[in-house]
């Protein structure tokens, strides 16, 4: 698997796990046990959760999924904005570790900009970083000037990734946050890579997949693999269907594919707002 280098320089996979909604059902536990191990057999060994999923019980079913191979797995978790104050920071990241069954989270990201300032939260971020609780620091949802107010901070230099909303139906972050990202070698994160399911139902993209061998979420996550500065995490807790998305990896797409692509899903022709589900 293509890796993707963050800005210290250690690789990652550009293929990891989503667990949004994973653990809600204790019925499909298992399952999603399952296939979270397999994706790490597979080779995606990023698993991306937060403390807001499922109040915990996402970071329960990650804890569980990779008891015994902590050490073959990148681990990413996200703070709620309002507990992202300095000592905040500090208690909610224990309690993510006691349900993750983990010393240390690999990656630890603002969900979303709240009211607590950027400063307290980036001081608080260092300060588990000294202690060893968290390796790497990031964000998620934050737009071009929330990056370049977070970049001018003491300490804010250190942010890892961003982690945003981003797929073939979603490309705003191309005009302008994208590069300026990509200017200082900070890798994006793309949730919702296949629009909650809904861009594999859109006819344009369907016909586009049959065209060239692929199913509709193959063409859109290979899409996405081919910025060789994305990092996704496609959600499934289906050891099926995570063989089809895996399948994206081994699949490049030429020029032509991807030009066909720019004309069924333009890149932006302007700036605008940054888009969350």
């Amino acid at each position: 698997m293509r890796s993707v280098s963050l800005p210290s320089g250690e690789k990652i996979p550009s293929f990891g796990l989503g667990t949004w909604q994973l653990g809600d059902d204790p019925k499909r536990r298992a399952e999603e046990i399952a296939t979270l191990r397999l994706g790490v057999d597979l080779g995606a060994r990023l698993i991306d959760t937060a403390e807001m999923y499922g109040d915990g019980r996402s970071e329960s079913l990650v804890g569980e999924a990779i008891h015994g191979r902590r050490d073959e797995v990148f681990l990413v978790s996200k703070v709620y904005p309002q507990n992202a104050s300095r000592s905040g920071s500090a208690a909610a990241c224990e309690r993510s570790l006691r349900r993750l069954q983990t010393d240390r989270i690999d990656l630890y990201l603002l969900h979303w900009r709240g009211q607590v300032p950027l400063e307290e939260t980036v001081a608080g971020f260092v300060d588990l970083q000294h202690s060893g609780k968290i390796r790497y620091f990031g964000v998620s949802n934050l737009d071009l000037s929330d990056m370049q107010e977070l970049w001018n901070l003491p300490g804010g230099s250190g942010v890892t990734t961003d982690q945003v909303l981003y797929n073939l139906a979603r490309r705003g972050i191309e005009w302008d946050l994208q590069p300026w990202l990509r200017e200082r070698r900070i890798p994006v994160m793309a949730y919702s890579p296949i629009e909650q399911s809904r861009l594999v139902r859109q006819t344009k993209l369907v016909k586009f997949s049959k065209q060239h061998a692929l199913t509709p979420a193959q063409a859109a996550l290979a899409w996405l693999l081919s910025h060789e500065d994305v990092i996704v995490i496609p959600k499934s807790g289906n050891r099926e269907r995570l063989r089809e998305n895996f399948a994206a990896t081994e699949r490049s797409l030429s020029d032509a594919e991807l030009s066909q692509l720019d004309r069924l899903y333009p890149p932006p022709a302007q700036a605008r707002g940054l888009q969350m589900l």
